[in-house]
């Protein structure tokens, strides 16, 4: 029998900047996502990478006396290392909208929406911020500024475009909105999707005038127009499938217009260009919607939105280096909200490390394990059981906070059973009754482990060693006594302040 497949993307971040702990937390709970559908038996395509094009990169080069291809392979490589910081699942795949495979699909894209008459040219006059890469109306802007970069000024352009019909696409839409409730996640963000389709579309320009702007994919029969970034960057959900050529990858992952399964991932500030943009992009090109598109909140940094002009982005590989790759994956599953927004300080991370960690699960797998190690003769024969509903329909809600309650509540109640218990003791008066509970403390904390496994999947792993090795395990989480400052950051946990300053922000498409 043909095994179900799951197919998952994150954005791609915009190689601006470095990866910061926003795209962190996207990237972990795809990855938790992944791995638990990976444990359940579905076939999986993981996918992420970098959004190499565009005038904000191609700016930032030329500052830094770059060519733009060097300056962006600096970043993906950065990107890249994300992988092996995070732990993030082995067969992750990773696009670059540089690649020839990407272009190729790309343009390939913009044939099939020209050929359906959903492309044209026009000359037009738009404000335009430059940290989203977006137009803007009037309607979006604060005092004149863009809301998501008030620091930067709003630009007019004034050339001739090739644009999009997104306003042919406004009753397809409403149409797959009302059949497909479950497409956009949570539902509040869908209803704010519904409302903006709702009030009419305006046709969105797909281009830019090469001599001006050279960095991009080029415009099929055109030489003198490169594609806009957000054209270009959505098509790369599909490039790395392989469309247009292999088919049959597409079909099983990306799925059919009867049965999609393509599943997106992305911040809260992208809804109109998964949900609306990319929608009437596919329709328009003959290929299915996607199916499910998950929306989250925003990382706050001691109740302050992060910035690098305030010097507060976190900087999650220094975090990984200090404490390890699932500490800030615990953090980032358990304590950060997946769709609202939360936020985030140094204090609270250490507070959370060395009560649950350190002297939470790190503490409870040593109490089992010692107990094991010193009174029983032979490693516990482990039975692996299914998950628990409680904790399968958390993930399948894509609540992996709730997962991981679910588990802490667990470790907990493990915990409390040996204070109860007191296998230490009753061995000495009882050695085969204690024999007996000890071995029940192990298979309960095997059952714990192996719902860590697609959450903290290298402690997982630790933790199925010790138990298979009947041996206590290596300190899992030392303690951490370093001391933070008053506004709850360690300072060198911040992005270096020492780097050149660069126009926008970290931007996601």
């Amino acid at each position: 029998m043909e095994k179900k497949a799951f197919y998952l993307t994150t954005t791609l971040p915009y190689v601006n900047a470095e990866p910061h702990i926003g795209f962190a937390l996207e990237i972990v709970h795809a990855d938790i996502a992944v791995r638990y559908h990976k444990l359940c038996g579905y076939e999986v395509f993981f996918n992420t990478g970098t959004d190499e094009h565009g005038i904000k990169i191609y700016r930032n080069a030329l500052e830094e006396g770059k060519d733009p291809q060097k300056y962006v392979d600096g970043y993906a490589e950065k990107f890249q290392n994300l992988k092996e910081k995070l732990n993030l699942y082995p067969d992750l795949h990773f696009i670059r909208t540089t690649e020839p495979r990407h272009v190729a699909a790309a343009q390939e894209f913009w044939r099939r929406c020209s050929n359906n008459g959903d492309i044209y040219k026009k000359n037009y006059t738009t404000k335009y911020c430059v940290g989203c890469e977006l137009e803007k109306t009037e309607s979006e802007l604060v005092n004149g500024a863009c809301a998501i970069h008030p620091n930067l000024a709003v630009e007019l352009i004034e050339e001739e475009n090739y644009f999009f019909r997104f306003s042919n696409y406004r009753a397809r839409l409403i149409d797959m909105y009302e059949k497909r409730p479950d497409l956009v996640i949570p539902g509040y963000r869908f209803n704010e999707i519904r409302r903006f389709v709702e009030d009419g579309l305006q046709d969105f320009s797909i281009s830019r005038l090469k001599k001006k702007m050279p960095w991009g994919v080029a415009v099929p029969d055109d030489p003198e127009h490169v594609m806009y970034v957000w054209f270009d960057a959505l098509i790369s959900y599909i490039s790395t499938l392989g469309w247009p050529k292999d088919e049959t990858n597409f079909t099983k992952f990306w799925g059919t217009v009867v049965k999609p399964n393509g599943i997106q991932m992305a911040g809260k500030d992208q809804i109109r260009q998964q949900a609306a943009m990319w929608q009437a992009m596919l329709m328009s090109a003959g290929l299915p919607p996607s199916k499910h598109i998950l929306i989250h909140g925003f990382i706050n940094v001691g109740g302050q939105k992060m910035s690098k002009s305030l010097g507060n982005v976190i900087d999650p590989i220094a975090i990984v280096d200090e404490y390890g790759a699932d500490a800030l994956r615990y953090y980032l599953a358990r304590h950060i909200h997946p769709f609202e927004d939360s936020d985030f300080t140094m204090e609270k991370f250490k507070e959370s490390y060395n009560a649950n960690l350190a002297n939470g699960l790190g503490n409870l797998a040593a109490r089992v394990m010692k107990l094991a190690e010193t009174h029983l003769s032979e490693p516990v024969k482990i039975e692996f059981v299914p998950y628990p509903a409680e904790f399968t329909q958390a993930l399948d809600r894509y609540e992996v906070n709730t997962a991981m309650d679910y588990v802490w509540r667990r470790i907990q109640a493990l915990d409390q059973k040996i204070n109860i218990t007191e296998p230490f003791k009753i061995v000495k008066t009882d050695k085969e009754k204690a024999v007996a509970l000890i071995e029940e403390l192990v298979r309960e904390l095997a059952f714990i482990d192996e719902m860590l496994e697609p959450l903290l999947p290298a402690t997982a792993g630790k933790i199925i060693n010790a138990i298979m090795g009947n041996k206590k395990p290596e300190n899992l989480f030392p303690r951490k006594e370093e001391q933070v400052s008053s506004s709850g950051r360690v300072p060198h946990f911040a992005m270096p302040k020492n780097k050149k300053k660069k126009k926008g922000d970290l931007n996601f498409s």
